[in-house]
């Protein structure tokens, strides 16, 4: 959803076109994954998606003026009140997890002066509590790009109805909008892992068995709209805004645009062929074809448009330019916040468990059924660092005693792999290891506060708004000090 668009709507030629487009665009993916060389540096990304609070620690939609003083490492996003921060590639041997989390720290401080010069804060947060029904249902919430109108446009006329959110928590939600402004309150840190492609299988499949652990440790999305739900309700929130499926559709088994999947993979082309196969374009966008003799690596325009419109939790990605192609993964799942040294733990634990996994005799995923996997990933966006999930040669476990006693471990073992030094391994796994055994994250920690600021207090109610005012006084101030979230305290 990068590119920019030139309609609003699309007429039946343009997408009729755009299939056989999608087709030729398949057919060339197919034939240049069998022929070509890629590049296979095994570099690490990220992309954080941040917040933009008043004083009174409401949305506010600024997102246009803040990013006028800032560089092309930062863009818009679908909400008004969002930004896109895009750290730079590199190498995660040695000391690179601690340049990560420099950059991140330094970037992060940019944007806060370009916000500060508009009277406005930075934060980073799975879900913004303070966030309302009424502020989503205003005519003004979406960035004013054709790509995002155009993307709510074609999800809405797709579903033939409102978009329904519907959730049981502690509390209960349920409202119909008429667009997709819930997707503006998910705001994630996407982790990127640059593969060979004969080795994207295992390392997809790994990243989706270990899902469900990272989504657990890294839970910072208990509250939508002020109301207590899941401890990641970031997760069914953007699936449930950007379900094109009417009810109907959705008992015939039609598969969701925001998936998790349905099977353990043996090539990156079994991705994009079920992304083709399954899911009908959005932004049917048509680019020139490019031939093999024409560039290095083909383009591809359309196959990734269409990919980056079909949400899975953990994505593939081809990037080409005229130097040559190369294949990721993108891990989509985290939220985001609190810290950088929090961030950067928890894409730590993925980057080495994934590796570990990924040099398994016996992986994982030949031991675990696929739909054990996606039970485990929703049990734990519900019930976060509480949940119990199912594990090979374990059984029923609570998860973060499967951090703690299996997952850590082997998370060690693969960052020292990756040559990464052992002491950044250590700083980051403790903290890792300190959320496990204290069952303390950002989720929790937002739960405790509000109950603490505002208990007994009724979603809506003038006593729960205020006391979501100030556990985002101290959101803020706790993510300043840029202290673990597992050490944050909750006043008696």
């Amino acid at each position: 959803m990068g590119e920019e668009v030139s309609s609003k709507r699309y007429t039946p030629e343009e997408r009729t076109l755009y299939r056989e487009k999608l087709a030729e665009n398949l057919e060339l993916f197919d034939t240049y994954l069998r022929h070509a060389e890629f590049k296979s540096a095994g570099t690490i990304g990220l992309e954080l998606e941040l917040n933009l609070i008043d004083s009174d620690n409401q949305p506010s939609l600024g997102n246009t003026k803040v990013l006028e003083s800032l560089d092309d490492e930062y863009q818009s996003e679908i909400g008004g009140f969002n930004l896109e921060l895009n750290h730079p590639v590199l190498q995660v041997a040695g000391r690179g997890l601690k340049t990560l989390e420099a950059g991140v720290a330094h970037r992060l401080s940019k944007a806060q002066k370009a916000a500060e010069a508009e009277g406005l804060t930075v934060t980073s947060i799975g879900t913004l509590p303070t966030l309302s029904t009424q502020f989503l249902t205003e005519a003004k919430w979406m960035t004013e790009e054709n790509r995002y109108e155009a993307l709510s446009n074609s999800i809405v006329d797709a579903r033939g109805e409102y978009v329904r959110i519907e959730l049981d928590g502690e509390e209960k939600y349920k409202h119909e909008f008429s667009d997709i402004a819930p997707e503006a309150s998910c705001t994630s840190m996407q982790l990127h892992l640059q593969v060979a492609p004969n080795k994207f299988a295992e390392a997809w499949n790994a990243s989706q068995a270990i899902a469900a652990a990272q989504v657990a440790m890294s839970a910072n999305s208990p509250l939508f709209v002020g109301r207590k739900l899941w401890h990641e309700s970031r997760i069914p929130v953007f699936s449930q805004a950007i379900d094109t499926r009417t009810p109907e559709l959705v008992n015939q088994g039609v598969r969701p645009r925001v998936w998790f999947g349905e099977r353990w993979i043996t090539s990156v082309f079994d991705l994009f062929e079920e992304n083709v196969r399954y899911f009908p374009p959005l932004l049917p966008e048509i680019k020139d074809f490019v031939e093999f003799s024409q560039a290095d690596a083909p383009k591809l325009y359309e196959l990734n448009l269409h990919n980056g419109t079909v949400w899975r939790w953990n994505r593939p990605i081809y990037d080409s330019s005229d130097s040559g192609a190369h294949i990721r993964v993108e891990n989509r799942l985290l939220p985001a916040g609190p810290t950088p040294i929090d961030m950067v733990a928890d894409a730590a634990f993925y980057y080495g468990l994934a590796e570990f996994l990924v040099g398994e005799n016996r992986p994982v995923w030949s031991r675990m059924s696929f739909r054990e996997a996606e039970e485990n990933f929703f049990a734990c966006a519900k019930d976060g660092i509480g949940a119990r999930v199912t594990w090979p040669k374990i059984g029923h476990i609570d998860v973060a005693d499967l951090v703690l006693d299996v997952l850590i471990p082997q998370a060690r073992r693969g960052l020292s792999r990756l040559g990464i030094d052992k002491d950044v391994i250590e700083e980051y796994m403790s903290i890792i290891e300190g959320r496990a055994e204290k069952r303390a994250n950002g989720a929790t920690w937002q739960l405790r506060m509000l109950d603490r600021l505002a208990p007994n207090s009724a979603p809506d109610s003038p006593e729960r708004r205020e006391g979501l005012k100030q556990m985002m006084d101290a959101y803020v101030a706790n993510q300043a000090s840029g202290e673990p979230v597992h050490t944050w305290d909750v006043p008696a």
